[in-house]
């Protein structure tokens, strides 16, 4: 049996929206390896965002299989996709999504407090130092999001999302509100991850970050070509 932490097999989805189809995934097949660094880029509407929105079952495929650690995720209800997505999914996004109101520590421990195996303060404590540390922000334990620059607010985001140590890390365009120089720092820090064991799927636009990944996929028109040679001379 595959140990593999994503399986894809002919996934499609299409939108119907009055009389139009949009077929924005066309027959995708996708295998991503435990300890993988895997980049998606393409251009606009090329279907990276709906891709990523599967593959965090934040939506659902029209067609096809879909396998997280070996589980058939198809069919299932709504409650029992939110319960293997809260567990075994981390999301990294470009707007950050820190709550403003608390501080780094509680933006961190949010999905350990709210999960369906909720620890004790300590154990809660113990986790969230450990990531915070991983990303190198534990000297920021205590403050809240606006006292950080936007590639501090990333870095705590990244460690919001270690912090239940799920199967694979979901990266969706992490230097979009970026400086160039911070998402270097950024881009490090995920390519240091990965080389610790941690798998990545991540989309993006560009394409000096996409090199970054240790397998690069290019989209286009809803399919996944595996050669990066094309998706140079097209970006």
């Amino acid at each position: 049996m595959s140990n593999a932490k994503i399986t894809l097999k002919k996934v499609t989805k299409v939108f119907e929206m009055e009389d139009v189809d949009t077929h924005a995934l066309r027959g995708v097949d996708l295998v991503i390896e435990p300890g993988e660094f895997v980049s998606i880029s393409g251009p606009s509407g090329c279907g990276k965002s709906t891709l990523l929105s599967i593959l965090g079952l934040l939506d659902t495929a029209t067609d096809g299989e879909y396998l997280i650690e070996g589980e058939n995720i198809i069919g299932l209800s709504d409650d029992a996709l939110a319960e293997i997505r809260n567990e075994k999914i981390g999301f990294i996004f470009q707007s950050f999504n820190l709550i403003d109101e608390l501080t780094v520590f509680d933006n961190v421990a949010l999905p350990l407090r709210y999960g369906n195996a909720q620890l004790d303060s300590k154990a809660v404590e113990q986790r969230v130092n450990e990531v915070l540390a991983l990303v190198d922000m534990s000297h920021r334990v205590n403050h809240k999001p606006n006292y950080l620059s936007g590639g501090q607010q990333q870095r705590v985001a990244i460690a919001r999302a270690l912090v239940k140590k799920p199967a694979i890390l979901l990266v969706d365009e992490p230097t979009g509100n970026l400086d160039s120089k911070s998402g270097d720092l950024v881009m490090g820090l995920l390519a240091d991850l990965n080389n610790k064991g941690t798998t990545i799927c991540m989309v993006t636009h560009d394409p000096r970050y996409a090199d970054m990944a240790k397998r690069r996929l290019y989209l286009l028109d809803g399919v996944i070509q595996p050669a990066p040679a094309v998706a140079e001379k097209v970006a």
